[in-house]
């Protein structure tokens, strides 16, 4: 009985680190951007988009290809960064372990 009395300590334990987790991903506020810092777009870690900067500059109504190009570089770039940070993040909370499915 002591070892289910463990396994359960263990799988609150980890339950608890993921709902930690999620409120840390909630929180977390990425930045990507192109066209040299012009387009910038600001994610949350669960990648949902937040916020969109233009520089007036980019906004050429002869030219809208162009910032659609750049805003889609800038999700793209804060896409990678914040996969990154969760990467990060689950493998400080794994203590370096590589959990099949989970990286």
């Amino acid at each position: 009985m002591k070892n289910l009395a463990d396994l359960q300590k263990m799988m609150k334990a980890a339950q608890e680190m993921q709902e930690k987790l999620q409120q840390e991903l909630a929180q977390m506020r990425v930045e990507g951007s192109s066209g040299g810092g012009m387009v910038t777009v600001v994610l949350d870690g669960q990648k949902n988009c937040l916020e969109v900067k233009l520089d007036p500059e980019v906004v050429n109504r002869e030219d809208v290809e162009m910032l659609q190009d750049l805003i889609v570089s800038a999700f793209r770039d804060a896409v990678a960064r914040v996969e990154s940070e969760v990467q990060s993040k689950m493998s400080g909370l794994a203590g370096g372990l590589k959990i099949p499915g989970l990286f």
